[in-house]
């Protein structure tokens, strides 16, 4: 029995492993940190290699998704800041987020932990400061839950067409199964949290015989990064480094550099003068010929 919790703690250990972040982040995080609010949704382009599966199973550069909870005051119910006092040991006014990880299930961290990524706000529309504090007290209900790692392989098997897989081997994300009500993922704890109230991500609608419009819930399970960028339901806020829309005539001035190397994956990604006179003299070449 040790041996195969050792064989998931290695695995886990692997899979958490974190490429190094960028010289500079894509996102102002001293923005993000000043315009948030408790509520939102910080949507994470993950550097581990668990991101990476998220982001292939997907097809989208959000891996990763965190509820912010605001500072300790900010958080309305008793029970609920002394839950959050009982898992983080920090001070009162440091910026909180809750979210699942790997390895560490569901946990209670400072905003801070992101100020190296490239992140964005995802904002439910019109939602009320009551039902704000609902999904946050849900969301804190869940501090101390495991880490689903099966949840990730059902999504991905449930991603492949049924029909050309065995079945022992058929995504068993809609079957009953009473231990899975004590583990989650990200995306469905926080899938979950808005579920609580009714608020909609991503619902089903249809219209009847009677041409009534029906509106369908989503299963939580299915919830992934990048449904909150993609929903109706959440506006998008971004406070990109560089911000070409605090000057004029906007994109016109954004200091591109054009000089350099680039090097490793960077080169050929991105274009330099260098490059550029690379691909006109193959061009000038190749008319020549």
């Amino acid at each position: 029995m040790r041996a195969k919790y050792t064989l998931i703690e290695l695995l886990v250990k692997w899979l958490n492993r974190e490429h190094p972040p960028r010289e500079i982040p894509l996102s102002d995080f001293e923005q993000v940190r000043y315009e948030i609010k408790p509520g939102d949704v910080i949507l994470v382009e993950g550097r581990t290699r668990v991101s990476d599966v998220i982001k292939l199973l997907t097809q989208s550069r959000w891996s990763h998704a965190a509820l912010y909870l605001g500072r300790l005051h900010e958080i309305n119910h008793p029970m609920s800041r002394e839950r959050v006092k009982s898992f983080f040991d920090g001070q009162p006014d440091v910026q909180l987020i809750v979210e699942s990880e790997l390895g560490k299930g569901t946990v209670v961290r400072p905003l801070t932990v992101y100020d190296r990524d490239h992140i964005r706000i995802c904002r439910p529309r019109d939602l009320t400061y009551r039902d704000m504090q609902s999904v946050v007290n849900y969301a804190v209900s869940r501090l101390g839950t495991g880490y689903d790692i099966r949840q990730i392989f059902d999504l991905a098997r449930f991603l492949f067409p049924w029909w050309i897989m065995p079945r022992r081997w058929r995504s068993s994300i809609f079957q009953h199964n009473i231990g899975l009500a004590t583990k989650t993922v990200c995306s469905t704890m926080i899938a979950e949290a808005f579920a609580s109230i009714q608020y909609p991500i991503l619902p089903l609608v249809k219209r009847n015989d009677k041409n009534e419009v029906k509106v369908y819930r989503r299963n939580p399970k299915l919830c992934t990064p990048s449904d909150f960028d993609y929903s109706p339901y959440f506006d998008i806020v971004k406070y990109p480094f560089i911000d070409f829309s605090r000057s004029k005539p906007h994109y016109r001035l954004m200091p591109w550099t054009r000089e350099g190397v680039l090097k490793g994956t960077e080169e050929g990604q991105y274009i330099t003068d260098t490059q550029e006179e690379i691909e006109t003299a193959e061009k000038d070449t190749s008319n020549k010929e």
